[in-house]
């Protein structure tokens, strides 16, 4: 199967500003998330990306913008609606500090899959969608380009961690122990037995590796190989 490459957004405003943005119109990059979403774009630079999709937030098609500007060929990306924010129904333009004081927080934290938001939607809910949004698109993308393709998903923090948790056979209650910043790039390789996960979280190297050479094309396992294998042809600058 193809590999994805997970990017969540830049920095916006709400996430300086200490707020919960949720789904709310009108929330930008920053500064700081225009130079981060760059700087995906410039490790993503020597990867033919087969295509991108991205959540219609605007904070993640800027993102998407920065990053596919920087391919050699143009490539657009489509908006995957089942790939935005969680809705967080009444949590939704809160105080990060004022909804920490809430007792369904604690909840958050220790047991998410028991989670709905006021208003809004389960995290449960928001897993199944998000995990269905991107397996539905890594068979798009290998049927139409084969299993050396690389594409791009550009999404949000918490639908990312439970992409990665679902991948990982993690429960959806040990999510949080992922971490993924803003302009951190997370990649899988859906098998045909299970995915493999690639990295996570990363902020820096280049990402070339991840298209292979033409001589070395179609010759991948669905199976993990015993004793770690011998990695990618090319791992100069490898996060």
């Amino acid at each position: 199967m193809a590999t994805v490459i997970l990017v969540r957004h830049g920095r916006s405003s709400a996430n300086t500003a200490g707020v919960l943005a949720g789904r709310t119109p009108g929330v930008h990059l920053d500064d700081t998330g225009v130079q981060q979403a760059g700087a995906v774009g410039d490790r993503l630079a020597g990867v033919r990306l087969a295509a991108a999709v991205t959540s219609p937030l605007e904070r993640c098609r800027e993102t998407a913008k920065e990053i596919t500007s920087r391919q050699s060929a143009p490539l657009r990306a489509s908006t995957e609606k089942q790939l935005s924010e969680c809705d967080y129904g009444e949590w939704q333009g809160r105080p990060i500090k004022e909804l920490a004081r809430e007792k369904l927080w604690k909840t958050v934290q220790a047991q998410p899959s028991a989670v709905t938001f006021p208003g809004g939607e389960s995290m449960r809910a928001m897993q199944d969608r998000a995990v269905a949004a991107v397996r539905r698109h890594d068979a798009r993308v290998t049927a139409e380009h084969g299993d050396d393709a690389v594409w791009l998903a550009v999404s949000h923090g918490d639908l990312i961690k439970s992409i990665l948790a679902d991948a990982l056979g993690s429960h959806l209650d040990l999510f949080q122990r992922i971490h993924v910043d803003p302009g951190s790039v997370s990649i899988i390789r859906y098998g045909e037995t299970r995915p493999f996960v690639l990295g996570t979280n990363t902020h820096a190297g280049d990402l070339s590796w991840l298209t292979p050479p033409r001589k070395a094309r179609n010759r991948r396992r669905g199976d993990a190989e015993v004793g770690g294998g011998a990695g990618p042809a090319t791992q100069t600058g490898r996060s």
